[in-house]
């Protein structure tokens, strides 16, 4: 992350590395950084809504009052221009409540998930390759490396009901300091592995709205499991829900995401 408060409104800049789609901020790891103006491990849910995608390798403006909700804009669009709103972000509510799981049908376990991993169908195939949170090109400790497969088949319209899941040992590069992973790397973690509950092969799609609650960090060099699945289709939305367990299957942190799939 890179933040500043220089002269006018701070800024936060996505490093070029954290790339979901090539030339473009993954959408999880900048709605984290966004979020983190808001809430913390222990927090409540925020959910931010990306409008365009992310701009890399330069300071996006942090705009608004917390307590009403914040605008990220791109100040370079233009001598005299008003910013080009990239993200909006507000404190909201998770869907299901505090006590909902983050994926129906139990919890998952580390062996059943490792096992998934196999299964993961960006391997055989992927549109963005090299996504910080998914991509099989980056290479360990480069990228999080989240190859989610299919454990729960759906049977719904559109796969509706398909869940995944894959393991998530955290390195010691993500971490904050204190032994735990950084918030905005579990905002990442989250991330994909609920859109590949849907069919990212044969219908790409990124990131619209993400809504995460992140109640305990998870240690580094502990495995995790991380769970995507599929609530429904509804035209180009896709909605999913995603969660971070713990070996026991005790939920660290959770997610909602609506996907708008890429037009063909």
């Amino acid at each position: 992350m890179n933040a500043t408060t220089g002269e006018g409104a701070p800024t936060i800049t996505v490093p070029a590395a954290y790339n979901g789609p090539d030339g473009s901020g993954n959408g999880g790891y900048t709605a984290g950084l966004l979020a983190a103006r808001l809430t913390g491990v222990g927090g409540p849910a925020v959910q931010v809504t990306l409008r365009t995608p992310p701009p890399l390798d330069h300071p996006l403006a942090v705009e608004g009052d917390p307590a009403a909700g914040l605008r990220l804009t791109d100040p370079a669009v233009g001598e005299g221009q008003p910013g080009h709103l990239v993200a909006e972000a507000a404190v909201a509510d998770l869907p299901g409540g505090p006590g909902a799981p983050g994926v129906p049908g139990g919890p998952i376990g580390l062996a059943e998930a490792a096992e998934a991993e196999s299964r993961y169908a960006g391997l055989a195939g992927h549109p963005f390759p090299r996504c910080y949170s998914c991509g099989p090109e980056r290479a360990e400790g480069d990228g999080l490396r989240l190859f989610a497969g299919s454990v729960r088949p759906g049977a719904g319209p559109g796969g509706a009901g398909n869940t995944v899941a894959c393991t998530w040992t955290p390195h010691p590069g993500l971490d904050d300091g204190a032994g735990a992973a950084e918030p905005v790397q579990v905002w990442a973690a989250l991330d994909c592995p609920g859109g590949w509950s849907s069919d990212v092969v044969g219908r790409p799609a990124v990131l619209g709205r993400f809504t995460v609650r992140i109640d305990e960090a998870p240690r580094i060099g502990s495995t995790y499991v991380v769970a995507g699945h599929l609530a429904s289709v509804d035209g180009r939305k896709i909605h999913t829900t995603s969660a971070l367990l713990d070996g026991t299957g005790r939920t660290l942190a959770r997610a909602a995401a609506t996907w708008i799939a890429l037009r063909g």
